[in-house]
């Protein structure tokens, strides 16, 4: 069963941190203020927030579960540096995730297909 409350997804690089580059598994780039300090709101409020990156997907190439390790032990430090508590990380969406922050994400409209906002394709 859902649960009523949900969860809102945060991207990581480019809508959390600063990302220009890779620069590997375990660099995150400078916190985006206006990002945290939103999500930093959400939090006092209650609101169940989770960091949603690719970089826990699974992949090919080396040793992924040794990579993700260590990115979850540095991902963890950023978050309680930069917003005062350790966040759930995950790469996969379920029915409870009620919204989606992402700087790649095309919001469509609710069984439409129809894009949100101006640019069309």
């Amino acid at each position: 069963m859902s649960n009523p409350h949900g969860w809102i997804g945060v991207d990581l690089d480019g809508t959390l941190a600063k990302y220009d580059t890779w620069k590997g598994i375990t660099h995150i780039g400078a916190p985006i203020p206006r990002m945290v300090r939103r999500v930093k709101r959400w939090l006092a409020a209650g609101v169940n927030v989770r960091i949603f990156t690719a970089r826990i997907a699974p992949g090919e190439g080396g040793d992924r579960t040794l990579d993700i390790a260590a990115f979850r032990v540095v991902l963890e430090e950023w978050c309680l540096k930069h917003l005062g508590q350790a966040l759930p990380v995950t790469c996969t969406k379920d029915f409870d995730m009620k919204e989606l922050w992402d700087d790649r994400a095309v919001q469509v409209e609710f069984n439409t297909g129809k894009r949100v906002g101006a640019r069309r394709r």
